[in-house]
């Protein structure tokens, strides 16, 4: 049964509260961590996340067996894996020798003593992946709404109204480039991998893959030379792709019908469905993807949007052109970030899809949250204007600035030019350094697969930014009143 955390320390671990921070270090962990130690030092902070924790990972669960990872371990790991935008090797390596991280995971932290803990690659990545993306998003409001007391200069005072800010911008899925032709040998390739692996397991007789690498590399050789002439050029081209492409259908289609005589005998065999669907699905990819060659490179056909596949292991990859000169093209989903003016994400969602349709909703989870008149500005680009939209956030917030689209009149052009908007438009441009910080710092790409895994990466690397923000005024407020000591000494 897991714990909060650890409630029985020895004698070598050091109090979290206690853990002494480097006030100096341009490095990225020790804003991080003193974000994590604000959490653990305040007083109802620290009690409402790990019962959020608790709530969500041990429900239905008995209170016997092992611990397994404290609770508060697993929200310190995930948040410093995106803070430092860190794969699992390095995060195996920090959870094992980094006496500072250790010590905030309120373990001993010497890894060699007696009886010290240690934490395996695939256990950091099991107990890191159960908190979900809903929960992360209740404990990045609860962040995010104590957050702005930290900011506040005089003791017991109130934060001033926000004054936010909103922008999207495309968080790109781990997936390379597609093209009909290698999403085609990705099919072909990945069903020569699955059989490679299941004629390895007992009890899976797959007979007639004794030439399977040859195979492999047959498909390969053929996607090659039927890609470098459709992307090249010179004379009599159109034959020689027709040529190439044909040669490549015709071996993928052999493929296929090898790999389908093979997922019917696995029907006959005592194996896991799990295998045979995921074998079935790679199969049934790469019909789909001969069919859609033969359709647009021989046929000459334009290919709906609706049938394409952008990438057979992140299906729910989306193009995306935002009209940008660099990049044109990003394969991903849009990200919505919502800052204050601390520079503390208040509120985000993804996916989401167009920016025009993201404004009344965004305010109105703002409103529901901090009431009516706290809210003093909210700030778009253009992206994102509607007339009936800005008319219905102007009634219950006093400066909605939603440039206008294309020719002003006269009223419109005067309402813009005044000097409170220009400023509140020019204030607008610190959103984009969050979302600079946040591609720096991890939700550039999803390095997690599948579309849960998007929306938990991105529930962390929005708290672990917040947790950076918090800790850099944390660590400055320490740096002035130790300067302050010193010039009184």
């Amino acid at each position: 049964m897991r714990h909060r955390f650890n409630s029985q320390p020895t004698f070598q671990t050091t109090p979290i509260e206690q853990i002494v921070l480097p006030l100096g270090s341009r490095d990225e962990l020790p804003p991080i961590l003193a974000g994590l130690q604000w959490i653990w030092t305040h007083p109802t902070l620290k009690t409402a996340i790990l019962a959020l924790l608790e709530t969500r990972l041990l429900a239905g669960k008995k209170a016997t067996g092992r611990t397994g990872m404290d609770l508060w371990q697993i929200l310190v790991l995930g948040v410093v894996r995106l803070g430092l935008d860190a794969d699992w090797d390095r995060m195996e390596h920090l959870a094992n020798y980094d006496l500072l991280l250790r010590q905030m995971l309120g373990i001993c932290p010497d890894p060699w003593g007696t009886n010290a803990q240690r934490f395996g690659h695939q256990t950091l990545r099991d107990n890191v992946a159960l908190v979900d993306a809903a929960l992360l998003k209740e404990i990045n409001v609860l962040v995010a709404t104590e957050g702005r007391l930290v900011f506040v200069s005089k003791p017991l005072a109130k934060p001033a109204p926000l004054q936010v800010k909103v922008d999207t911008y495309v968080l790109e899925t781990d997936v390379h480039f597609p093209t009909d032709l290698n999403l085609l040998l990705d099919a072909g390739r990945k069903c020569l991998d699955l059989v490679d692996q299941y004629g390895k397991l007992p009890g899976y007789d797959l007979p007639g893959w004794r030439k399977l690498e040859d195979w492999r590399r047959r498909l390969k050789s053929a996607e090659r030379a039927a890609s470098k002439i459709a992307f090249g050029g010179g004379k009599d081209k159109d034959q020689r792709v027709r040529a190439a492409v044909n040669e490549y259908l015709q071996i993928g289609r052999e493929l296929s019908l090898k790999v389908q005589a093979s997922l019917l005998s696995l029907c006959d065999q005592a194996v896991d469905a799990k295998d045979w669907e995921v074998l079935a699905y790679f199969q049934q990819m790469l019909d789909k993807h001969l069919d859609l060659v033969d359709r647009r490179l021989l046929q000459s056909q334009t290919i709906p949007a609706a049938e394409k596949v952008y990438s057979l292991f992140e299906p729910h990859t989306e193009w995306l052109t935002k009209g940008k000169l660099h990049p044109p093209v990003e394969l991903g989903h849009r990200l919505l970030v919502v800052t204050d003016q601390h520079q503390i994400i208040q509120d985000y969602d993804g996916p989401v899809g167009v920016d025009v349709n993201q404004s009344v909703p965004v305010a109105s989870r703002l409103i529901g949250r901090y009431g009516e008149g706290q809210i003093a500005s909210m700030s778009f680009d253009k992206g994102f204007t509607r007339k009936e939209d800005r008319e219905l956030l102007e009634l219950f917030i006093p400066w909605v600035i939603m440039p206008k689209r294309g020719r002003k009149n006269a009223a419109e052009a005067e309402a813009e030019s005044t000097k409170q908007f220009v400023a509140l438009r020019k204030a607008h441009s610190a959103v984009e350094s969050a979302i600079n910080a946040l591609e720096h710092h991890g939700l550039n790409r999803c390095l997690d697969v599948g579309l849960e895994g998007y929306t938990r990466y991105i529930g962390y690397g929005v708290l672990a930014y917040n947790l950076h923000v918090i800790g850099r005024q944390l660590l400055a407020q320490r740096r002035a009143v130790q300067a302050t000591l010193a010039w009184a000494a």
